[in-house]
């Protein structure tokens, strides 16, 4: 069966009181207090996002990322009472789309989960704009530029024709910088744009900028690519654009 989230808390009233919301405003959710419980529910079930805790009874949540992240790429909000800035770096660097801190507002949380399903939902077909100068097939199935290769069918990423795994947030941020190459986009038109609510921080962007970077820069302490702007945003330039 599949689901829209998939919740992994051990905070077993909390988690269940979550789950009864988000049903009862139509987000299918089926709730798991540990990971032996997520792990027999992929068995038979999948779900379209994750709401991850970090600590759970039998095991860790950000181990369980990473074990997910092997077979799938769905995004992963975690949710956590554990709010150091190393906790929250950590588990966006390991495939985290997000980190939620408890107590949060089911209403708020509820906003956010409808987003990121909205988003990852509605895809990105082959009929979106590639970016003025790279070079795109006649059916825009593909943006290239240099040694990068963007499939816009199957959502892959190539550089140097070796694959890049990027989880789907990482490869939305990218697309959307490739689609508008070539000139300064801000940090609040990537939230609007990418993360399409207002509950996303400049540590977030950051993270994962960074991670595109490794993924498609030759040297990515000394990007040549995505070009931070200072205090602005920044811009993808194109290897025609330089």
């Amino acid at each position: 069966m599949n689901y829209d989230c998939l919740i992994i808390d051990d905070e077993e009233v909390l988690a269940r009181n979550t789950g009864e919301y988000f049903n009862m405003f139509d987000v299918k959710t089926f709730v798991t207090y540990s990971v032996a419980e997520a792990e027999a529910f992929f068995k038979e079930n999948d779900a379209s996002l994750l709401l991850l805790d970090i600590n759970l009874g039998d095991g860790s949540g950000f181990e369980f990322c990473k074990k997910i992240r092997e077979s799938k790429n769905i995004p992963i909000l975690f949710i956590s009472a554990r709010n150091t800035d190393d906790d929250k770096i950590i588990a966006l660097n390991i495939g985290g789309d997000d980190y939620i801190e408890k107590p949060y507002s089911l209403g708020v949380l509820l906003a956010k989960v409808r987003v990121v399903l909205k988003r990852y939902g509605a895809g990105l077909d082959s009929s979106d704009s590639s970016g003025a100068d790279g070079k795109v097939s006649g059916t825009k199935k593909e943006f290239v530029d240099g040694n990068l290769t963007i499939d816009y069918v199957n959502k892959k990423v190539f550089h140097s024709g070796e694959e890049k795994k990027l989880t789907s947030l990482e490869y939305s941020l990218l697309k959307y910088l490739t689609d508008n190459a070539n000139r300064l986009i801000t940090k609040q038109e990537i939230f609007d744009n990418v993360w399409n609510d207002k509950f996303t921080s400049d540590g977030t962007l950051n993270v994962h900028v960074r991670k595109v970077r490794e993924a498609i820069e030759e040297d990515p302490q000394n990007p040549h690519r995505i070009i931070t702007v200072w205090k602005e945003g920044y811009r993808y330039e194109t290897e025609e654009g330089k």
